[in-house]
């Protein structure tokens, strides 16, 4: 676990960098691709989304959500990527919903600086918004500024 000190402006600046972000969504793409076809299926894409711990066991309530909703959740998740709706996620799909939900992140934050705690990636990696901080740490520090 990390602690960063971040703002909408840090997250904002890491999905501008081409470069950096697109690097760093591309690694994510090819470790969900389990079978390395080039494309996400519904199973790889809800085998990542199970581990965001996204319904009420997982922040300790005793609510259990039946299964036939957590499946419906998953699937809308889906559909929201495969905006081509051919079955699959190929990687601009998922570079553009990745950018879109980093972007909504960076509205939420808004331009006051919070602390937060991150975890370390199921695989030692680091999280998007440990990635963004990282970036932006190593810019103030190469003397550029936002």
């Amino acid at each position: 676990m990390s602690v960063v000190i971040l703002d909408g402006t840090t997250v904002r600046s890491f999905v501008g960098d081409e470069s950096a972000f697109n690097k760093s969504i591309d690694e994510r793409f090819a470790a969900l691709d389990l079978n390395g076809d080039g494309v996400l299926s519904r199973s790889e894409l809800r085998r990542a989304l199970e581990t965001f711990r996204l319904t009420e066991t997982d922040f300790g309530l005793d609510t259990v959500t039946p299964s036939d909703q957590i499946s419906a959740l998953y699937d809308s998740i889906f559909e929201q990527f495969d905006l081509d709706r051919n079955g699959t996620v190929d990687l601009a799909e998922f570079r553009s919903e990745m950018k879109k939900i980093l972007l909504a992140i960076a509205d939420g934050l808004g331009t006051s600086p919070v602390q937060i705690a991150l975890e370390v990636d199921e695989d030692g990696g680091l999280s998007l918004l440990q990635e963004a901080a990282d970036l932006e740490a190593a810019k103030i520090a190469g003397g550029e500024r936002n």
